[in-house]
């Protein structure tokens, strides 16, 4: 049966700040979903509740429709975004420690935290201390600590930041793997180009409340229609400034991306590009999660 986690009317206030305001979506198993939204929005309060981390004021969270317990809890992974490593202890040794700590035989866990150091492209790394690995490398220690004891639903709080290409790609697609292996994966970044590629499902969130959450095909589907134009000499789209239910979205090299209204023909488009200059692109594009990001936390 698909497992499911639901967080229903989160609240969390510090004073006179308002964290979470009412906070209710789910994460189903056998999908990544990312977890996006400005800074301060209560991402990382959220993620905290989900492991009993932080009070609630109000709300539950669920997991395959029961409260969430400490049985429970030892089932999931979590990846903060703050170290969560001892910087002196072996690489290896923390890792062993972990999983038994999550209730895996010595045996087990020694032959997990292999398993997934190798997977990670770090094997070679099991006898050094952690303080010594690069920022990439305690990344992926960081996230070997999470899997160690093969979690049904994994959190992630900025697994991203500051990886490189190489380090990008293999946690991307261990976060894709554990899917579809049927975890439910939850995870926050910044970095919306990387999230498009990776999530089939965005919750954006903004001052503690819900205020987008979908597909990502849905989400990239819906609104007004994206208009991508270059036109040679015309590197700022002044064009489009003068037409009537156009806006201009974002420029870069020359191409502009244009945000049309239902009452625009797109011939009318056509035609003001061609008298500024000779057209060498004109099509209809899906919307970018940057710009749906930006349109709902606006």
């Amino acid at each position: 049966m698909p497992s499911l986690l639901e967080l229903e009317g989160l609240r969390r206030t510090y004073g006179s700040l308002t964290a979470l305001d009412g906070l209710s979506f789910s994460v189903p198993s056998g999908h990544v979903v990312g977890f996006l939204g400005p800074n301060g929005a209560g991402k990382t309060t959220a993620m905290r509740a989900i492991f009993g981390l932080t009070d609630l004021d109000a709300g539950s969270v669920r997991w395959n429709g029961s409260p969430v317990r400490q049985a429970e809890r030892r089932r999931f992974g979590y990846m903060p975004e703050e170290r969560g490593l001892y910087p002196g202890m072996l690489v290896g040794e923390q890792l062993e420690y972990l999983g038994r700590l999550h209730g895996l035989s010595a045996p087990a866990a020694a032959a997990a935290a292999r398993a997934w150091l190798d997977r990670l492209d770090i094997g070679d790394r099991m006898e050094s201390k952690v303080e010594t690995l690069s920022h990439g490398n305690q990344q992926r220690v960081q996230l070997a600590a999470a899997l160690v004891h093969e979690p049904e639903l994994l959190v992630l709080d900025e697994p991203l930041a500051g990886l490189d290409p190489a380090g990008i790609d293999a946690i991307g697609q261990v976060l894709v793997d554990q899917a579809r292996a049927g975890c439910c994966v939850l995870f926050s970044s910044h970095q919306l180009d990387l999230v498009e590629d990776l999530c089939e499902q965005v919750t954006i969130i903004d001052h503690g409340r819900l205020v987008v959450s979908g597909t990502v095909d849905e989400l990239a589907t819906s609104g007004a229609r994206r208009l991508v134009v270059r036109v040679e000499g015309d590197r700022d789209a002044a064009f489009a400034g003068g037409i009537p239910g156009v806006a201009v979205s974002e420029v870069s090299a020359g191409q502009a991306r244009l945000i049309l209204d239902g009452s625009v023909d797109s011939d009318t488009v056509l035609r003001a590009a061609m008298t500024a200059g000779r057209v060498t692109e004109f099509s209809f594009e899906r919307r970018r999660l940057s710009e749906v990001f930006r349109e709902a936390v606006a």
